[in-house]
């Protein structure tokens, strides 16, 4: 069952973006993060909720999309996310987040592909900019923006090849192709 989950849970970028989120359903994927592991138990994390176009707009242009696909700015109107969760680091608990980000975040999307969604997680941010837009205030450190849709794309693995790029890519009709080195390339034998 999670071998199929995370078969699953692709970094998805474009969204059938008329398809609504609830905010039930996004406090369902918070929820399943605030039951993961945390370093020290310290629950440092909170998270900004967003599944309405005036929100959505507020956030969307802030974020970079998909660094390898030269030339692509990003999924165009209809195919934008349809709902966001915004990852906090509150700097009144801690000042270091460590790995929390990433065990929530991995939490979140692995819920959301059981919900039949998709998503991917944004660490290319215009911090400042999003903070003030969303007048988030300076006690929280921005960490990562998730983002959540129906995907409309379809993401495949391929194992990587004899150059050993690891840059995922889209062939001509448009299927998204993420290389992964091979279980013995990561595993050694010391």
């Amino acid at each position: 069952m999670i071998a199929e989950l995370i078969k699953k849970n692709r970094s998805y970028r474009r969204f059938y973006q008329d398809v609504y989120i609830s905010m039930e359903t996004l406090k369902k994927l918070v929820d399943l993060a605030r039951l993961s592991a945390s370093a020290a138990n310290l629950q440092p994390l909170k998270y900004i909720l967003s599944c309405t176009r005036e929100k959505n707009t507020l956030i969307f242009p802030y974020l970079s999309w998909a660094g390898y696909l030269k030339g692509w700015d990003g999924p165009s109107e209809g195919e934008r996310p349809s709902a966001y969760i915004i990852v906090l680091g509150d700097t009144e608990i801690t000042t270091s987040f460590g790995c929390d980000p990433g065990i929530v975040s991995q939490s979140i999307l692995l819920g959301a592909v059981e919900e039949g969604l998709g998503g991917c997680m944004i660490g290319t941010v215009r911090r400042d900019e999003l903070r003030n837009a969303l007048s988030i205030p300076e006690r929280y450190e921005i960490l990562l923006v998730i983002v959540l849709g129906k995907p409309k794309e379809r993401v495949v693995i391929d194992t990587v090849g004899p150059n050993e790029s690891i840059k995922y890519w889209r062939d001509e009709n448009d299927v998204h192709h993420v290389p992964k080195r091979s279980l013995d390339d990561v595993i050694l034998d010391l």
